[in-house]
């Protein structure tokens, strides 16, 4: 919990997605945008959360549809130079996530100075993008021998478009991946980007780690904030915020404003 609190403080830490738009080498990158366009939405985006008070935001590949394991490099490269672009501009605490790739996301973590990372690190899944088998050993030692001990390590530990194949419950499953791989948070998603996570889950997951902040990961709503502050240390949100809560487009500055005023409601007032 050290490293989790020397990044986002006392709090319960809201943590707003930029999501970049498709880089290149994937099926939906535009290329008549190119670097520019990415540069230029995901200044947008950035700038609508920092103005909304978010804690914290994250930068991911969300729209590098169909995933991959074994990312391009040049997915991990175009990350780097679109958040180097913006680094002077970053106000809060942010993070990074190559989906669905543990080793890329702690290289783009080292290579931009980012204070987290998420990702998928342990577990076996069945999933869209076949059979998953994420080290998180392997991971975090990468992570040290890249110089960036401190970043904070947001473990997911129910992957989405994937069925996990350890029949143990969630809450077995977490508590485990606490003791073996030692995470500073622990994360617990929907079954895709956009849906909620189970509140039992929720529940049954913190009940079991009141030592280990216990995030909510996706399909935060504006109407559920409260309930899920109530349970959980912060959450992840990115579709609420988007303009008709559409995960692929850009963030709405009204949706963003009105998420954290309930946010901080909810919060007391911080």
């Amino acid at each position: 919990m050290t490293r989790f609190r020397q990044v986002f403080g006392d709090g319960k830490p809201v943590i707003g997605m930029v999501h970049l738009g498709a880089l290149p080498g994937t099926p939906l990158h535009d290329a008549r945008a190119g670097l520019e366009g990415l540069v230029t939405a995901a200044r947008a985006d950035l700038e609508a959360l920092q103005r909304a008070g978010f804690d914290a935001v994250m930068f991911g590949n969300e729209n590098d549809r169909p995933y991959e394991f074994d990312v391009d490099r040049a997915s991990t490269a175009t990350m780097a130079y679109v958040i180097g672009r913006l680094r002077e501009e970053i106000t809060v605490p942010f993070g990074v996530n190559v989906l669905w790739d543990p080793m890329s996301t702690v290289a783009l973590a080292a290579a931009t100075g980012a204070a987290f990372v998420r990702e998928i690190f342990t577990g076996t899944y069945a999933s869209d993008m076949g059979p998953w088998t994420p080290d998180a050993g392997k991971a975090m030692r990468y992570r040290d021998r890249l110089g960036a001990r401190d970043v904070a390590m947001l473990f997911n530990v129910s992957a989405e478009f994937a069925d996990s194949l350890d029949r143990r419950p969630l809450a077995d499953r977490a508590r485990s991946a606490v003791f073996s791989s030692i995470p500073d948070a622990v994360l617990v998603s929907g079954q895709i980007t956009g849906e909620a996570a189970r509140m039992e889950d929720l529940e049954a997951v913190k009940a079991v780690l009141p030592d280990t902040p216990v995030l909510a990961n996706t399909g935060v709503k504006h109407g559920t904030v409260a309930e899920v502050l109530r349970v959980a240390d912060g959450c992840v949100v990115g579709s609420a915020l988007k303009r008709d809560g559409d995960t692929w487009k850009p963030v709405d500055p009204d949706r963003a404003a009105d998420f954290m005023a309930r946010a901080r409601a909810a919060r007391g007032g911080r």
